[in-house]
């Protein structure tokens, strides 16, 4: 019995190891500037505009509110 114990236990400790050794990564979020985009004053508008030429979305940004699209890098 204590065997089995000793073992499940070793079992646990390489298991929760290899959970900890694993590097889980995401993807950087860049940003580029939407050309052809006046002033940007919503930015649920942006983020639509962006998605409809493919991106993740997007936001206004700056002092003169310019529309910039997030991808994944």
């Amino acid at each position: 019995m204590e065997r089995k114990t000793f073992s499940f236990l070793l079992l646990l400790l390489l298991v929760l190891a290899s959970d900890v050794a694993v590097e889980r990564g995401e993807a950087k979020t860049c940003m580029t500037k939407k050309e052809g985009w006046g002033r940007c004053l919503i930015d649920t508008t942006c983020a639509h505009s962006c998605r409809k030429q493919g991106y993740k979305g997007g936001n206004c940004k700056g002092m003169r509110r310019t529309c910039y699209c997030l991808l994944d890098c």
